[in-house]
């Protein structure tokens, strides 16, 4: 009854902060803004908050929190046009969608797909907030159990969870997400201010990298850069046919499935680091494995598309559990989430559920609310949206470039920023094409910090108690809840090792030959060994035990895979290279050449400033690369100008200035 008499205020005020006005219009703007990503093939969660992250500086915490909500609720929605329309996975939590949406579509039941997916992505998001709702309930007792250990230790088990099951090769998860933990350590120490693989002849990398350029380096630039190599339309037809109520009633006649399936995407969403990328294919598997007839699976069957749907949304409440309860990121678009809340002045983690339930709360009913708005727009705007698809994508990427460097320039004001967005975008791309798992490095970059800090905290309490005694030590680290998470965590890595490939992918991936996997595995064990050697020159203990033995173990891992490539055939999956495959390899668009028309706006705006920089780069992109007409190409650029210039004069935002800038004063926004 205390719980219930201490939660039952604060969700008072949590809708009461939810329906003021102000708060409804930012919440509907963060759905437009997630309409719009989510129809995108492979942008995301994670580009879009990526790209509204800078504008969280100075924004009232609410509004700031609906704007983020908004965007993530909808894009498990409207990456579904993507899936049934295209054949292409809107993002990574919508694969399984593709399986049975698009045989569907190919069909002409495009309507029949995109309905059942809609209103089976609404029942799960709402169903997601309620079970958060009362979990919250029940773990705020438990919260006060957990000491330094105990966050430790659940540190350590969202990055073995991640590691582990987001990747085709698990050491490869391994291997990424070491090596972002490492990329995370760069800069100041935050325990007494050491510098590694940093200089103060550098000073841009003295604060370390920002989420920000991260985010937007390892998921969006790389999948711009694919969709544009491929020069086509996104879709070829802009119709979906009939059938908009036979998707609701087969919806109606699977609602067993759909909450079995919400349930399994909660429960999936709750283990820190799973996430998008495998509840998917694991609710695909028990809706195929739960059928009498599993004959039309994959060739068009309503079921394959209920399932993974009504999972996706339910998957974004269940990972807020991690998120808001212990700050560990139940996802890759929950890292970046992770971000903006704290640069709201939150900190995410038992202490916001102690003393700011009602801003969690917020949060949880925030995402309820943006999933009724999402399901509603997709409905709505199912037939303006699939004609929007058949725009040609080259179109689109420049005005995708456009807004990422913009959004990156947010992050410290010069243009370093934009230097290392195309560091960072490189090493997304190389990420992609030799499957990698991306969020596997994400997330251990998010979580760098924080489990550097755990680990320094709880070892020098545990050797001050292990000074008074044995037991009083072990005390301390061995108690029951820690030890329940390291058994937690030893069982999820000998599933992931055992089922990971079920689980995350069908088929052999595209092999190529053994030169460039390797080429790459080699620069990064170049990389960790360079970093451990760095941070094993610094004299004080506490600032170089972290990233030393983080580089340890991701050069173990490394040599691992080095001694497997050695021993492998050619055509084995640590090969996997997708310039191989159909996709990217069929493209009529090198990477390099479609790389370097990014690289060549970051060069323009260093010599000519931002704006002046958009408007050459436009006109040379759409006349050489688009093959655009003259009116057409200074209307687009017109349009690419003037859209800038007012987002920048509405946010009150300058523009990353060049060489020019230093020997002419000129005024805004050229400035």
């Amino acid at each position: 009854m205390d719980v219930i008499a201490t939660a039952a205020p604060a969700l008072g005020e949590a809708l009461a902060l939810i329906f003021q006005p102000q708060q409804l219009m930012f919440l509907f703007l963060g759905v437009l803004l997630g309409l719009s990503v989510g129809v995108f093939p492979g942008l995301g969660g994670i580009a879009g908050l990526s790209l509204v992250l800078p504008f969280m500086f100075g924004m009232d915490p609410v509004s700031g929190l609906a704007l983020m909500v908004g965007l993530i609720a909808v894009v498990p929605t409207s990456d579904t046009f993507a899936s049934v329309l295209l054949g292409i996975p809107g993002s990574t939590a919508s694969q399984a969608t593709v399986l049975d949406g698009f045989p569907l579509s190919k069909k002409g039941e495009a309507a029949r797909a995109l309905s059942a997916a809609f209103i089976s992505s609404l029942f799960g998001g709402i169903l997601g907030a309620i079970v958060l709702t009362f979990f919250l309930l029940v773990a705020r007792p438990l919260i006060l159990a957990f000491g330094l250990p105990e966050m430790l230790m659940i540190t350590v088990l969202g990055l073995s969870m991640v590691a582990i099951l987001a990747g085709r090769i698990p050491l490869k998860g391994v291997a990424a997400a070491g090596l972002g933990l490492l990329i995370g350590t760069i800069g100041e120490s935050d325990a007494s201010g050491s510098l590694r693989m940093a200089s103060y002849d550098i000073p841009y990398l003295v604060d370390g990298l920002k989420l920000v350029i991260v985010g937007l380096g390892i998921f969006a630039v790389p999948e711009i850069v694919a969709l544009l190599r491929q020069d086509r339309a996104i879709s070829k037809s802009g119709g979906l046919g009939s059938g908009w109520m036979r998707g609701i009633k087969d919806w109606a006649a699977n609602l067993w499935l759909s909450v079995r399936s919400a349930a399994i995407g909660v429960i999936v969403g709750v283990i820190p680091g799973l996430g998008g990328s495998v509840v998917d294919w694991i609710t695909y598997g028990f809706t195929v494995q739960g059928a009498k007839d599993k004959s039309q699976f994959g060739k068009g069957d309503i079921r394959g598309v209920i399932g993974p749907e009504s999972s996706n949304n339910a998957k974004e409440g269940g990972g807020l559990v991690p998120t808001l309860i212990f700050g560990i990121p139940g996802s890759g678009s929950m890292a970046v989430f992770l971000g903006g809340i704290a640069l709201l002045g939150y900190d995410p983690g038992p202490h916001m559920v102690r003393h700011n339930l009602d801003i969690t709360y917020t949060i949880v009913w925030s995402l309820a609310l943006a999933n009724v708005f999402g399901a509603g727009l997709c409905i709505l705007l199912s037939n303006q949206i699939a004609r929007v698809t058949t725009i040609r994508f080259t179109l689109v990427a420049p005005f995708l470039f456009m807004i990422i460097s913009f959004a990156a320039f947010q992050s410290a004001q010069t243009l370093w920023d934009l230097a290392a967005l195309m560091g960072i975008g490189l090493i997304g791309i190389f990420l992609r094409r030799f499957e990698w798992s991306r969020p596997a490095f994400l997330i251990g970059f998010v979580l760098s910090s924080q489990a550097e800090s755990f680990a320094n905290q709880a070892v020098q309490i545990a050797t001050l108690r292990f000074r008074r005694g044995f037991w009083d030590g072990m005390e301390y680290i061995g108690s029951p809840i820690a030890i329940a998470i390291l058994i937690l965590t030893v069982i999820s890595i000998v599933i992931g090792i055992r089922q990971g490939k079920q689980i995350l992918g069908s088929g052999e991936p595209p092999v190529a030959t053994r030169r460039a996997p390797l080429v790459f595995l080699v620069i990064v064990t170049a990389y960790v060994a360079i970093a451990v050697w760095d941070a094993a020159q610094i004299n004080i203990l506490r600032d170089k035990i972290f990233p030393v033995t983080v580089g340890i173990v991701t050069l173990i891992a490394c040599a691992v895979l080095l001694f497997r490539m050695a021993r492998a055939p050619a055509d084995d999956a640590v090969f996997a290279d997708l310039e191989a495959g159909p996709e990217d390899g069929g493209a009529p668009h090198g990477l390099w050449s479609t790389l370097g028309w990014f690289g060549l706006l970051l060069i323009l705006a260093s010599l000519l400033g931002f704006i002046l920089a958009l408007g050459v780069f436009f006109v040379l992109f759409l006349r050489m690369r688009a093959g655009c007409g003259w009116v057409q190409t200074l209307i687009l650029t017109a349009a690419a100008v003037g859209l800038m210039c007012l987002l920048g004069g509405v946010l009150g935002r300058d523009f990353p200035p060049g060489l020019l800038q230093e020997y002419f004063d000129l005024p805004w926004p050229l400035t």
